[in-house]
């Protein structure tokens, strides 16, 4: 696995490539409470195939919103084995709250309509995700 620590002018936080359902996808990682707290905020565009996963010490359910976030995004809870356990579109700037409803301990955002245009589904996995130890988190 490839975990780069490095933040480029456009990147604010690592980058890895992980595999979501056969799709590579470059994703920043957001590991602490402060960088999961800012997340894509004030971001006025993401690549196509780029996304921001979340990564938790634990597996509890998850709520989102998108108070500060101006970018219409999906999100993908994901269970600590890899599974995607539920889908959601989530609008900018918001404050409605997105809930896994299911234990997650992982979060992966995309622009909106990359799951369902990439034929991911609820049950698939993802690969690739960084080990707690790999990324610092708590």
């Amino acid at each position: 696995m490839m975990l780069t620590l490095g933040c480029s002018a456009k990147k604010q936080f690592p980058t890895t490539t992980i595999d979501v359902a056969g799709h590579p996808v470059l994703v920043e990682l957001a590991v602490n409470d402060k960088d999961r707290a800012r997340g894509l905020m004030h971001r006025p565009s993401m690549p196509k195939d780029d996304g921001m996963l979340f990564i938790y010490p634990d597996s509890a359910p998850r709520s989102f919103w998108m108070k500060d976030t101006k970018l219409p995004l999906s999100i993908a809870f994901i269970d600590a084995s890899g599974e995607i356990v539920k889908i959601a579109d989530m609008q900018p700037l918001t404050t409605s709250s997105t809930k896994s409803i299911y234990p997650a301990k992982y979060a992966l955002e995309m622009n909106q309509g990359w799951f369902e245009q990439n034929g991911v589904e609820k049950g698939e996995r993802v690969v690739g995700i960084p080990a707690d130890a790999e990324v610092g988190v708590e």
